[in-house]
């Protein structure tokens, strides 16, 4: 059984030995050089100010997984776009169609119902 995963462990222990043996290398013969600004955090190119532990609304978070959510759902659309061609051949195109029409109704009335109660703006 275990000779069945014998590539697998192989290329495992070469990955990690390759892994490992390059930060070694990096930290024996890298040079080592001392700068004001190279232990200080770097954000998107400017200076940290303030405390790290700002506290947000619950509205900003409440809209970014209300992105994510219906991003991924409407992500869930191209793979049947792919694909409707085939299910067009096979027979079941409008059925396919009516189930797809069905999911994106669904979203709709999800996101008009999130529009509605103003869960799309964190600025309140």
């Amino acid at each position: 059984m275990l000779f069945d995963y014998a590539p697998i462990l192989i290329l495992f222990g070469l990955v990690l030995g390759f892994a490992v043996s390059n930060v070694l290398i990096s930290e024996l013969l890298g040079r080592r050089r001392k700068a004001i600004g190279k232990e200080t955090a770097y954000e998107c190119g400017m200076g940290a100010i303030g405390n790290a532990r700002l506290r947000l609304s619950i509205h900003f978070y409440l809209v970014a997984v209300l992105f994510i959510l219906f991003d991924v759902e409407s992500l869930l659309l191209i793979p049947w776009a792919a694909t409707a061609n085939e299910f067009a051949q096979a027979g079941v195109g409008t059925t396919v169609f009516l189930e797809v029409v069905g999911f994106v109704l669904v979203l709709g009335v999800g996101l008009a119902y999130v529009w509605r109660k103003g869960g799309l703006s964190w600025d309140r």
